[in-house]
Formats: C-alpha cells, sequence, structure tokens
C-alpha cells in the first residue's frame, strides 16, 4: 500500500511540475509595444506622394510562441500605436500588412506581412518594437 501511495504521490508531482511551464502568450506582466507608419505613393511606387505618417486604425497581429495562427489583434490609436499586454515570458511575431512594392496593383490586392521578432525575457517588462513601415 505504501508502495502505491508513493507512485501516485511522485506521479502527481511530476505532472504538476510539468503543467506550471508557460508558453508564450497572455497571463503575464509584459507588455510589447510599438507603431506604425504609413508610407504613401504612386501606383507604381516610384513617387512617395506625403511624408510618412503615423498608421491609424491599422490592424496589428501577434503570434505566441511557435503557433500556427495569430494569437491576438490590435487595432492602433490615432498616433499608429499599438500595445499587447499581460504576455509571459517567450518569443513573439508582431505583423502588420502591407502592399508590395514589387507588385502591380492595377492586377492584384496581395498584400504581405511586415514582420518583428520579439523576445521577452523577464517578468515586468515592456519591450518597444521598431516601427512597422506599411506601404499604401
Amino acid at each position: 500500500m505504501k508502495t502505491i501511495t508513493t507512485f501516485f504521490l511522485i506521479l502527481f508531482l511530476g505532472i504538476g511540475f510539468t503543467a506550471c511551464e508557460k508558453d508564450p502568450g497572455k497571463g503575464g506582466t509584459s507588455t510589447i509595444r510599438g507603431k506604425v507608419i504609413i508610407r504613401e505613393y504612386n501606383r507604381d511606387f516610384t513617387i512617395q506622394k506625403v511624408p510618412d505618417y503615423p498608421g491609424a486604425k491599422e490592424d496589428v497581429f501577434i503570434i505566441y510562441g511557435d503557433d500556427a495562427v495569430y494569437g491576438d489583434k490590435f487595432e492602433t490609436n490615432y498616433n499608429g500605436v499599438y500595445e499587447f499586454n499581460y504576455l509571459r515570458e517567450g518569443s513573439y511575431t508582431v505583423f502588420a500588412y502591407s502592399k508590395d512594392s514589387t507588385k502591380n496593383y492595377d492586377l492584384t490586392s496581395e498584400e504581405i506581412p511586415v514582420i518583428r521578432q520579439v523576445e521577452i525575457t523577464a517578468k515586468n517588462q515592456t519591450v518597444e518594437v521598431p516601427d512597422i513601415i506599411v506601404l499604401k
């Protein structure tokens, strides 16, 4: 009887310790923050129409760790700023969609992701992401 009790105690402790390992994602105390900048061009991307400006109301996506699909989406504020809060330590991918300067937009509407890789290494950390430049 003592051996069975010891076996189950070891089993439950083993499961408990492995279940406590947290993957990247929500549930932490860290933040990823950045800004989207719009760069507007003419149809064939040869002339920039206006100076760069903040990308208001642009969708920014975040992928937690190695996930195959995005875990959350944030719409930028009037200054083009986005922020993902309450994140755990780990690797993240942040991206927004942009036109591709090599495409002919008379023939396609295909966009490409502008990707930034981010690493949170500690609790209560705020990671500033380099600007995401979106072509329009």
